[in-house]
């Protein structure tokens, strides 16, 4: 009985050890290391999303120096092509990275930014070969390159963020991350519009001259990433993965710069162990329903958001006309009012969402703002898709009310939500992974909306650009948001306020307490005097 109790004492002692260990958090505190996670991890969604979003301004620039025989404009297939080659690298580099994030741990963090400078130096240094390749087709292939790094950062960024920072701020510093998406838009448009005043005298005199406005406009998104390549390279590996994965407590306590005793590091380190096989882990993990429901919510979640997300896209043409923003008499001034137009549409309702997020995401919980924003705006699309013709020909402040309602309300809710949630209910060994799954899923569902939805609003269309199917496709959109309405009810779990070790899987649990227990006996067997017959 006695040595029963000795064992759990000790036991007892050497779990508050880890749990002292755990419990020192980068987010606990408004420190450096807080300040350092925040700024590496936002530099890199600033420029993922300015290098996106450069693309919508750039393109008509592209129309007017290499397009002069199509009406300055750029034909509608090369545009979808050069738009979509960057989304199908992210798709793989989320897929990518994700993987690579846990079968080598998040000390690869830094190795995306160096695949987005290159591709961003190569976009804005496009040229023509002289015969064959021109300069779009390099873009487009340069764009694809650059869309893995922007893939990348996405699980790579969550995963360090959520196992950098304490239960209490977790969510509110992955929100803060996301929400330099919208900054980035916001840069791309300011950044454009200062380019177009210090070259207005040489557009105005030669529209050719644009040449030397989107090269600068596009590599000009590398110079924060250039900013914080350092900080990513020289990020220590993180505790969570040093302590679940590696079960190396030496290298999780020297992350957070503490020691520990040689008692403990020789109880909790294993080195013995063979080398894992995260394939096999991954297989094993999510081959129990109730892990893979989580996985499938998470995913079908952003999935059905991005199909969705595209619906508010297709009005952005309705509103600037609606506000005096279309085509204006010259080159200059029609690129000027495209710029213009695009930081009023961003400030409509999508910038501020993201920062109630921030706000609320700690005070609501992620799954109460994901279930609000999924319900809202299943009601704001039905609207514009019942009212549509009405709005727009009796009423286009309200059409426009409801518009930024719809941006507001997706942003603050499942624009935000899906990114943070699967970067907290998986395990540490599977976390990057799932991420990068949910990620894809969503970045899928954008790819076959931008596709799909472009030729089905052209139904019944009897003029270029009418849109006369637009009304049904935002019920679909709306019928869509409903899905993921019903998905997260379903299989979405809410993680505000639990510590990551909650959701540690039990077999991984098991793999540790009998590597203890086998130490146990080693050690009692080693500490028996060995008799001489």
């Amino acid at each position: 009985m006695s040595s029963s109790s000795d064992q759990f004492a000790t036991a007892e002692a050497k779990l508050k050890s880890l749990e002292k260990l755990e419990g020192q958090q980068a987010g606990q505190t408004w420190n450096w290391f807080t300040i350092r996670t925040i700024l590496t991890a936002g530099a890199g969604f600033f420029t993922d999303s300015y290098d996106v979003f450069i693309i919508n301004l750039v393109t008509p620039m592209l129309g007017y120096i290499y397009y002069a025989d199509n009406g300055n404009k750029m034909p509608s297939s090369t545009e979808g092509i050069i738009k979509g080659m960057s989304s199908v690298g992210t798709l793989i580099g989320q897929l990518l990275f994700g993987f690579m994030g846990d079968i080598f741990g998040r000390k690869i963090y830094g190795f995306e930014l160096m695949i987005i400078i290159i591709g961003t130096i190569n976009c804005a240094t496009s040229a023509s070969a002289i015969r064959g390749v021109s300069a779009i087709g390099f873009l487009g292939l340069w764009r694809l390159i650059l869309g893995v790094g922007i893939g990348g950062d996405y699980p790579m960024s969550a995963t360090i963020t959520s196992e950098w920072s304490s239960a209490g701020r977790r969510g509110m510093m992955m929100a803060l991350i996301f929400s330099m998406q919208g900054i980035g838009n916001l840069a791309a448009a300011i950044v454009t519009l200062i380019l177009l005043a210090i070259f207005k005298g040489a557009v105005n005199a030669d529209v050719m001259n644009l040449d030397y406005v989107w090269r600068l406009c596009i590599g000009l998104g590398a110079v924060p990433a250039f900013a914080t390549v350092y900080l990513r390279f020289t990020m220590p590996e993180s505790p969570k993965y040093a302590l679940h994965v590696e079960h190396d407590v030496e290298a999780a306590a020297a992350a957070k710069g503490q020691e520990v005793s040689n008692e403990l590091a020789k109880q909790y380190t294993h080195a013995d162990e063979p080398k894992r096989n995260h394939w096999v882990e991954f297989r094993e993990y999510f081959g129990q329903w109730k892990n893979l429901k989580v996985l499938l919510g998470t995913a079908l979640s952003w999935f059905l958001l991005d199909i969705a997300f595209y619906g508010l896209g297709l009005n952005n043409t309705i509103i600037l006309n609606a506000i005096g923003f279309s085509s204006k008499p010259t080159p200059w001034e029609t690129l000027w009012s495209n710029a213009v137009g695009q930081i009023i549409i961003t400030c409509l309702g999508s910038v501020p969402g993201y920062y109630f997020t921030v706000f609320f995401i700690e005070r609501w919980g992620r799954r109460k703002i994901q279930i609000m924003g999924f319900t809202l705006t299943t009601i704001l699309f039905a609207i514009l898709a019942g009212c549509y013709n009405l709005l727009i020909a009796n009423s286009m402040p309200a059409f426009i009310v409801i518009f930024t309602l719809a941006q507001f309300f997706t942003n603050f809710g499942p624009n935000a939500t899906t990114f943070v949630i699967p970067g907290e209910v998986f395990p540490t060994r599977v976390r990057a992974s799932a991420h990068g799954i949910s990620a894809a899923s969503g970045k899928a569902g954008a790819i076959i909306a931008s596709f799909g939805f472009n030729t089905i609003v052209e139904i019944g269309d009897t003029k270029p650009g009418q849109h006369a199917f637009l009304p049904e496709t935002l019920g679909i959109f709306s019928a869509v948001m409903f899905l993921g309405l019903i998905v997260t009810l379903l299989w979405v779990p809410e993680s505000m306020g639990k510590d990551l070790d909650e959701f540690e899987d039990q077999l991984e649990v098991n793999r540790v307490i009998a590597h203890q227990q086998a130490n146990d006996a080693q050690s009692i067997a080693e500490s028996i005097p060995i008799q001489a017959k």
